[in-house]
């Protein structure tokens, strides 16, 4: 199931980047098809679909972002 956050999304990304060390602009990933959170921005409106993505090894672990338009 899909949490929304309600955020700032620059914000949000920054501190993505700042704890993990792959974080990835992907639009049209398919990580993004069912995303594990969504910010939404409450004083723009602005939304950002948001997947933590791990490999098969369980310790890779990359973050894949895109806007919702």
């Amino acid at each position: 199931m899909t949490t929304i956050v309600k955020r700032d999304v620059k914000r949000f990304v920054k501190e993505l980047r700042r704890y993990y060390d792959d974080v990835w602009k992907m639009p049209k990933s398919q990580y993004l098809s069912k995303p594990d959170f969504v910010v939404v921005d409450p004083k723009t409106g602005k939304k950002l679909k948001v997947s933590f993505v791990s490999l098969d090894d369980g310790e890779t672990v990359s973050v894949v972002y895109d806007d919702i338009s």
